[in-house]
């Protein structure tokens, strides 16, 4: 037997997967090398490993190169994330091919020139209808984006599940659908319209929106409660970029009379909480509705609920999974306006648009996604957004109902290529030696 001490450890295992047979290793062939797998170098999970490279090589002789003794105290502070990178057990294992797909999708819907920037709201009509941006990413942390991904936008009702989120994770299922309904409504988002028990339909809609708004920290003043979710979002979004557009405030307060219209129907049918003042709560939904992101960081809050709750890139346990589970079956069932039921049946996905041009697409355990692009159809959907996640349904077997096993028409990312393969081949040698002839 050999002594225990010879069995490589995980650091020289890495050190020996990236190095290919040579003695040292150029830092930045490593940092490629793990941008493959989906990581980023600014990942939050990993700056003791990049803080220890960068001051390593401040005391290296050409400041490139590191032995494998430098390499290993590199890397050994987190040597777990990065085993797991490097041996592909990632949800997306193959990553640079699932991207390569994802850009073709991408420039496909790039060449639709339909729809209208919504200009209600006179800030979202100075936004260029050229602007289209995605970005994804899994519950593993893994990151791509291709287009204006770094383009601040307000997210509008792209805020809407995610304040309801907010309001179960601090109150319940129970207590919140005291206030407001689960049906899609079947009519207009904007509509005076209320069901049988005089509630809103359900959170997703403006009347269901703004009763959830009034939910949040109500014994709090305003200034109090926006710091509480824009806190939450900032979770939510790993500590990326999360902002506040005022001009986009105001205007939304000044051509707000449907939404006064609204509030004022729901205060005659007493649909808001004990001693709530109804303009205070239009005022913070307003607010609410203004508050920017960019396709980057919403793709992590997006990611936060594929992952149940979790933020990927933090590891910290932002919502509760009664919260994330309800928020993505209201989302299913009626995210996308009138277009609910259609979006259902062919994407099968967690979602949600605004008419910024945003909407936030959830794969359950797999990865979240923000498409961007402010041309909407007659709906108020993004014209390119929808065209994207229809391919990427068409492509990938990521569709509510896909069956994982017998999908043969379509990609499953979250298999390596050879797996099936391997795995028959495995299958039939175990029938033979057990005599199993059917098999």
């Amino acid at each position: 037997k050999r002594p225990a001490a010879v069995l490589p450890s995980l650091e020289d295992l890495l050190f020996h997967t990236v190095a290919e047979g040579q003695e040292t290793i150029p830092a930045h062939k490593f940092l490629t090398a793990l941008k493959a797998t989906g990581l980023r170098t600014g990942d939050p999970r990993l700056k003791e490993c990049m803080d220890t490279i960068k001051e390593t090589l401040r005391n290296t002789t050409d400041g490139v190169t590191l032995d494998r003794h430098l390499f290993k105290k590199c890397v050994q502070s987190n040597i777990v994330l990065l085993t797991q990178a490097f041996r592909k057990k990632f949800v997306i294992p193959d990553f640079p091919s699932f991207t390569t797909l994802i850009d073709e999708l991408y420039e496909t819907a790039k060449n639709l020139n339909e729809g209208q920037v919504a200009d209600y709201i006179p800030q979202l009509a100075k936004f260029s209808p050229d602007l289209w941006a995605v970005s994804l990413c899994t519950v593993d942390g893994q990151r791509h984006t291709v287009g204006d991904t770094k383009v601040p936008f307000c997210m509008q009702s792209c805020v809407k599940p995610l304040k309801y989120a907010v309001a179960v994770h601090d109150h319940g299922t129970e207590y919140v659908h005291s206030f407001i309904g689960k049906e899609p409504s079947g009519l207009r988002f904007n509509k005076l319209f209320l069901d049988e028990d005089d509630k809103p339909h359900n959170p997703m809609v403006n009347a269901g929106a703004i009763v959830c708004t009034s939910l949040i920290k109500q014994s709090e003043g305003n200034a109090e409660k926006f710091d509480y979710v824009m806190n939450f979002l900032k979770k939510m979004a790993g500590n990326e970029y999360v902002g506040f557009s005022n001009a986009t405030f105001q205007s939304e307060r000044e051509s707000g009379d449907r939404n006064f219209a609204i509030g004022y129907y729901l205060k005659e049918k007493k649909c808001f909480p004990e001693g709530v003042d109804m303009t205070t709560v239009l005022d913070l939904y307003f607010q609410l509705c203004s508050i920017e992101v960019t396709c980057e960081s919403a793709s992590v809050m997006a990611a936060t609920l594929a992952n149940g709750g979790i933020c990927p890139i933090t590891g910290e346990r932002v919502l509760s999974p009664e919260a994330v589970r309800n928020t993505l079956s209201l989302m299913h069932s009626c995210g996308m306006y009138d277009f609910s039921g259609q979006f259902a049946f062919h994407v099968g996905l967690p979602a949600k648009s605004g008419v910024s041009g945003g909407i936030l697409l959830v794969v359950p355990n797999v990865m979240g996604i923000m498409c961007w692009s402010p041309p909407l159809d007659s709906v108020g959907n993004s014209v390119r957004g929808i065209q994207f996640c229809t391919d990427l349904v068409e492509l990938f077997n990521f569709h509510n109902y896909d069956n994982l096993r017998h999908c043969a028409k379509k990609h499953d990312p979250r298999r390596e290529g050879g797996d099936l393969q391997v795995k028959s081949v495995i299958n039939l040698l175990f029938a033979a030696y057990t005599g199993d002839v059917s098999a």
